[in-house]
């Protein structure tokens, strides 16, 4: 057991410096391992994940502030509340169907949207925002609250901040600099993974969080230090090199999540 918890905090500062290399949380990495590597079912896994997120976002949230000052984030709260009128009614709904669909279906979702995780990353990072809005008025407003609807979605059936999403939506959709749009996404990030950290306690599968505890602290821990060793990191590692390489990881998570599900599925029949 001791052993297991090491390779839990040894995983999630892997995951973490990962994460922080790109300057987001890691969780899509972290998934496909607790499945994978620690055998936790679908559900369970997607649980352990969402509170591992929830604890590395927190963490970050007045770290990031340091480095953008709150008084530039401030003027953008209309962004915010667009977004979170969507996401947040995603995060409950994305909770409500992981809980309710079978386990063969959900490794072939969570499958799917490492792919798409792995798209959002080749394709969603490196641009610069224009400055201005792609869309304006209420279409912008509609936009904005149908991205922040999918994000919550995917958000919650995979235990993740949406990072990956977010900061690509804030840039493209609304126009805004990248540094700022990673401080934008983490304010909408921590009230989302909080609506749907809360429709998840209502089912049975919370109950990992409380029998596997010691294995979630010693994840979260590791992935903390990991984030923070990765944002140390960050500009000194050539991220056109390296956001390749890890959508190549996600996409390869994605084939082995598929397989894992298809055997328990052959071992079930």
């Amino acid at each position: 057991m001791k052993n297991r918890y090491f390779a839990a905090a040894l995983a999630g500062s892997g995951v973490g410096t990962l994460g922080g290399l790109i300057g987001l949380g890691g969780a899509e990495f972290r998934l496909p391992l607790l499945i994978g590597l620690f055998r936790f079912g679908p559900l369970p896994a997607i649980i352990l994940n969402k509170a591992t997120s929830l604890v590395v976002v927190g963490s970050a949230l007045p770290l990031r502030f340091g480095a953008v000052p709150f008084n530039d984030v401030a003027p953008h709260w209309p962004i915010i509340l667009n977004l979170l009128a969507g996401s947040l009614i995603g995060a409950w709904s994305g909770a409500a169907w992981a809980t309710r669909l079978n386990a063969p279906l959900l490794y072939k979702i969570i499958s799917v949207l490492l792919v798409l995780m792995a798209a959002a990353l080749v394709f969603g990072h490196g641009w610069g925002g224009s400055g201005q809005p792609a869309l304006h008025g209420i279409w912008l407003a509609i936009a904005g609250i149908l991205a922040g609807f999918g994000i919550g979605v995917v958000a919650s059936l995979m235990g993740v901040a949406g990072g990956e999403l977010l900061i690509p939506t804030l840039v493209l959709l609304f126009g805004l600099d990248l540094k700022l749009a990673g401080s934008l996404s983490l304010a909408v990030s921590l009230p989302t993974m909080i609506v749907g950290f809360t429709r998840f306690s209502r089912d049975g599968s919370f109950a990992v969080l409380k029998s596997d505890r010691r294995f979630f602290l010693a994840m979260a821990a590791g992935s903390v230090l990991g984030a923070g060793l990765g944002s140390l990191l960050l500009g000194i590692v050539d991220t056109k090199l390296l956001l390749p390489l890890l959508a190549l990881i996600l996409c390869i998570s994605a084939i082995k999540v598929w397989r894992h599900g298809a055997k328990k599925t052959e071992v079930q029949a």
